[in-house]
């Protein structure tokens, strides 16, 4: 499967979601004016790519879990019902013993970075790993 790529802008984040190298991220700013236009194309993909791994197109174990990469220093309203949406979409792969690992960033200096990983993995119901990073403007 093609790899999907966005370029970061001041207003959305870089999402780079490549299975070929089992390097799934989104980081960045998520405030877009069209968070449907921004993120749509995303979750499609990632329907599409949950098929395939059940078709077992791509392999993921407990040694090599599907990665999945959030460092999201601000994110709007609008922004984390489709980020939701996606971890909703990782979860299905996880209730098919597919391993999935998501990785929640936050700066240090905001524990609200933190928090707001904690209500997605309980609304959810899917763990996440969290790390503390000093954030550089």
């Amino acid at each position: 499967m093609k790899g999907l790529y966005i370029e970061a802008t001041k207003l959305t984040p870089e999402i780079r979601l490549s299975p070929d190298e089992n390097l799934f991220t989104i980081h960045g700013h998520s405030s877009p004016e069209d968070v449907r236009s921004l993120y749509y194309p995303v979750i499609e993909w990632l329907e599409i790519f949950i098929n395939d791994i059940l078709e077992g197109e791509y392999t993921y174990s407990k040694d090599n879990p599907l990665k999945f990469e959030f460092y999201l220093p601000y994110f709007n309203s609008s922004s984390a019902k489709f980020i939701y949406d996606m971890i909703t979409e990782l979860k299905k792969l996880g209730e098919k013993g597919i391993p999935v690992r998501i990785d929640w960033f936050y700066d240090i200096d905001d524990p609200e970075q933190k928090e707001a990983g904690e209500e997605m993995s309980e609304l959810a119901g899917i763990s996440f790993n969290y790390f503390a990073i000093k954030h550089e403007e």
